[in-house]
């Protein structure tokens, strides 16, 4: 659903995917949406219709962008809506899961999944179906585009043989490690040692990290106090950061 632009900037609407095995149900939906992006001049397009769901998720592994996804959870496959909707998370972890469906008694089983689907639509009422596939194209819409909404914003580390990436908000600090040429990342719930230097990492990460004291790299967002007397800042979280003098006037 979602590109970026050269740039690394903003992000725009693209695709939309439909998996009914159904024809004139998948027909209806498919109406629908083109009638909703039509009307409300929404930059979206449908990236796959189809009854297969196999076809659908050939398109998502294809794709990086992030996307809305239309599934039906009883389907005539070897795949149900559900087991696609798992598929579709390993390649599109942030994309728009809504379920359209005639049993209502699944929905506890999105839960099950952990699939955090947006909404469970039921296709007995078309009044009622129409009202709910419009309110998710545009919550989707305004979800994404919100300004609240880091999704780029990230930061990757090599430990051993593993790569992990840690979104910036669950990021408290970098710290120079005892350990000769290795930095220490504090996050919310972990931390983790890699090889490194505070100096490089300060040019790789965004404005909201401020260089607090030659050992320290702190994300402004996740302070929670100050002490400016004896040069501590305090974490969200209780963990504790050092700030110089001299980087003190720059911080407040």
């Amino acid at each position: 659903m979602w590109k970026r632009n050269k740039t690394g900037g903003t992000w725009y609407a693209e695709d939309i995917y439909i998996c009914e095995d159904i024809e004139v149900q998948r027909d209806h939906l498919q109406q629908i949406i083109e009638n909703i992006v039509l009307m409300e001049d929404l930059d979206m397009e449908l990236g796959c219709v189809s009854e297969n769901p196999h076809t659908i998720l050939e398109k998502v592994k294809e794709t990086e962008d992030v996307g809305i996804y239309f599934l039906d959870i009883a389907l005539e496959t070897d795949m149900t809506g559900l087991t696609l909707a798992q598929e579709i998370r390993k390649y599109d972890p942030r994309g728009f899961i809504i379920f359209v469906t005639t049993h209502s008694e699944m929905s506890y089983m999105t839960f099950i999944y952990k699939l955090e689907a947006l909404d469970f639509i039921l296709k007995d009422n078309p009044e009622e179906l129409g009202k709910r596939v419009y309110e998710c194209i545009l919550k989707a819409n305004q979800r994404y585009a919100s300004a609240n909404n880091k999704v780029q914003a990230n930061y990757s580390v090599k430990v051993n043989d593993k790569v992990f990436t840690v979104d910036y908000d669950e990021i408290l600090f970098f710290e120079t490690s005892p350990n000769v040429h290795k930095i220490i990342l504090h996050c919310r719930n972990r931390q983790m040692e890699f090889l490194g230097k505070i100096k490089e990492i300060e040019k790789e990460v965004d404005g909201r990290f401020y260089r607090c004291h030659r050992s320290f790299l702190v994300n402004r967002d996740n302070i929670r106090e100050i002490d400016f007397q004896n040069r501590v800042i305090y974490m969200v979280n209780g963990d504790e950061c050092l700030l110089s003098t001299r980087m003190m006037k720059g911080l407040k």
